[in-house]
């Protein structure tokens, strides 16, 4: 029972880490879309440079990067838990970036033109005609990404954040067992089949625009 409400509270710290980055990297990814799609030379290519970054280097070397850089090149600090969300959140949002311009393109023009001749605003035509079913044909892809997000929460034990990974591997050296391990691979588990649910529910719902 100590075992499980230790966990349970490192799960808490697992799951705030997973909320925010979506809730940033989501939006962020959508942005850098557009930049990476921007005729400007300039915007296209500064967003073309971070996305190669990010998806170049392991996410660790990112984490510890954003923890420790500051230090090294400002000498002050920042807390490991907001170290580890914009890490995340710049990571992910590059290949969210990637997903939402693949999306975007794969959209016939004449569906623009279509919106443009109804006498919608370009900003219009996106999010109202273009947009939902964008997200119709990018779910399987984002929800791959989604998941792995849960399995990658795990690497901020790197930089000392107290998450579930953290405190099993803790509890593993105190008692010399290797059960804590299999208890939170099991409460990984669980967290992927809910987020898989939430996916295929969220499909099944926006199954009318195919």
């Amino acid at each position: 029972m100590d075992l499980l409400l230790l966990l349970g509270k490192g799960m808490v710290v697992t799951i705030q880490l997973f909320l925010l980055t979506l809730i940033f990297a989501l939006p962020l990814g959508l942005v850098v879309s557009f930049g990476r799609r921007s005729k400007s030379f300039i915007i296209n290519g500064l967003t073309g440079i971070y996305i190669s970054i990010m998806r170049g280097t392991p996410l660790i070397l990112q984490l510890v990067a954003v923890y420790f850089g500051p230090y090294y090149i400002f000498g002050g600090k920042i807390d490991r838990f907001t170290a580890a969300i914009i890490a995340f959140s710049l990571n992910y949002a590059a290949y969210f970036a990637e997903i939402y311009r693949g999306g975007i393109e794969s959209i016939p023009r004449g569906q623009y033109e279509a919106g443009e001749v109804l006498g919608f605003t370009k900003a219009q035509v996106f999010f109202k005609i273009i947009l939902p079913q964008v997200i119709k044909r990018i779910l399987p892809a984002i929800s791959n990404e989604v998941i792995t997000l849960v399995k990658d929460t795990a690497l901020v034990t790197t930089i000392g954040v107290a998450e579930m990974f953290r405190a099993a591997n803790n509890e593993m050296s105190r008692i010399a067992s290797i059960q804590p391990l299999f208890v939170a691979g099991v409460f990984y588990y669980i967290m992927n089949l809910v987020v898989a649910q939430v996916f295929k529910f969220t499909e099944k719902k926006l199954s009318y625009y195919r």
